[in-house]
């Protein structure tokens, strides 16, 4: 019995689906462990707590810098991350003012990303920032905005509201830039 073999042309078109269904399918983010000395770790914290960061986001924000550093003009993996961070210390400053302003209430996230969206140039960085506007963007969007989420709570000192039951919160809404969001609770004063 003979077996036929074919040559597949890479450009042909079950070859683009086959290479668009494994990209499609590829992780968004990737998590990392490390083991630091005891030490390290103290300081690293000291110095997360003194940005105003919990540790993670702090390690995370370092490691950008140093991968921005060493990136190459037009590498669009870094115009990713500058417009990324840029609508991080946009939304977080928004918070701190909207928060000033007595604007905090349950809805505090949604109320800081709506007057967010507002803004032109912040929906430029924003897009940006999830690799384009439509189906392009929507895999990066839902990391992206729940980090913005944890920021805006953190910046507005509050805690993710519970039910009687203790589970957490959540408002669902369309036609916005985020679809869901926690709600949120003022952090008791000790």
């Amino acid at each position: 019995m003979a077996t036929e073999t074919k040559a597949v042309d890479p450009k042909s078109t079950d070859a683009k689906a086959a290479e668009a269904k494994k990209k499609a399918k590829a992780p968004l983010t990737a998590n990392v462990a490390l083991s630091l000395d005891a030490k390290v770790h103290t300081r690293l914290t000291r110095m997360a707590k003194a940005e105003g960061m919990e540790l993670g986001h702090y390690l995370q924000k370092v490691l950008e810098t140093h991968l921005l550093e060493q990136a190459e003009e037009g590498d669009p993996v870094a115009d990713r991350l500058r417009a990324k961070r840029a609508v991080i210390d946009h939304v977080v400053t928004l918070a701190q003012m909207l928060d000033k302003d007595g604007k905090f209430d349950e809805n505090f996230v949604l109320t800081v990303m709506k007057s967010a969206a507002q803004d032109a140039d912040f929906m430029k960085l924003y897009n940006t920032a999830i690799g384009g506007e439509g189906k392009k963007g929507v895999r990066q969007q839902k990391p992206l905005n729940q980090q913005l989420g944890r920021l805006i709570r953190k910046a507005a000192n509050a805690k993710t509201k519970r039910s009687e039951e203790g589970k957490a919160m959540r408002a669902q809404v369309s036609g916005e830039i985020i679809s869901s969001y926690s709600l949120l609770a003022r952090v008791e004063k000790a």
